[in-house]
């Protein structure tokens, strides 16, 4: 794919989350924390798991990016660990449960509306670094996972799995706000 569409796409999709996490501060802190069960996530420990992540990724970027020599390349080729992972992280009909790393697992966490705030920082930030990676390659800057330093994916294929890691839970977000309804 084009290196610069796809970076457009990008964000584009960071502007609907931006969105979508505005959108949440018009909400109380009872429908916030509301959880359906013991087991299951408030809208609040959703965000909070994405912060977790926006924590250990967007430093990351932010480095590789800094210290990349790389020069940007027109054409993107997603790398077959990274798209089996930014595919695995998209949300399907049937739901398909992923269990949590430790580190990153808010269940049960004491949270309010800073997370909100904290989350859309992440998002502003996400922004600034897709519009650095247009001086950058794609394929040739690699970004360490959080599953180990050892496996690194592609630039491209990072925003895209971290992308797509945060719909999916936007997602989860939207069947907690149905299930409230349905109480």
């Amino acid at each position: 794919m084009q290196s610069e569409k796809l970076i457009q796409q990008f964000l584009e999709q960071t502007r609907q989350i931006t969105n979508q996490a505005e959108n949440l501060k018009t909400f109380d802190l009872n429908t916030l924390t509301w959880k359906e069960n013991n087991t299951s996530w408030s809208i609040l420990e959703c965000l909070e798991h994405l912060n977790l992540y926006g924590d250990f990724y967007l430093p990351q970027i932010e480095t590789k990016l800094k210290t990349s020599t790389s020069k940007p390349e027109s054409e993107f080729k997603s790398g077959l660990l990274g798209n089996y992972f930014a595919k695995s992280m998209l949300p399907k009909e049937k739901l398909n449960k992923m269990k949590t790393f430790k580190d990153k697992n808010p269940l049960n966490a004491k949270l309010d509306t800073a997370v909100i705030d904290k989350f859309i920082g992440q998002q502003i930030k996400l922004l600034d670094l897709l519009n650095q990676s247009r001086n950058a390659s794609l394929n040739k800057v690699k970004i360490p996972t959080s599953i180990s330093s050892l496996i690194k994916l592609k630039l491209g294929d990072t925003f895209q799995f971290y992308i797509n890691h945060i719909i999916r839970h936007l997602k989860q977000i939207e069947r907690i706000q149905l299930a409230m309804k349905n109480v």
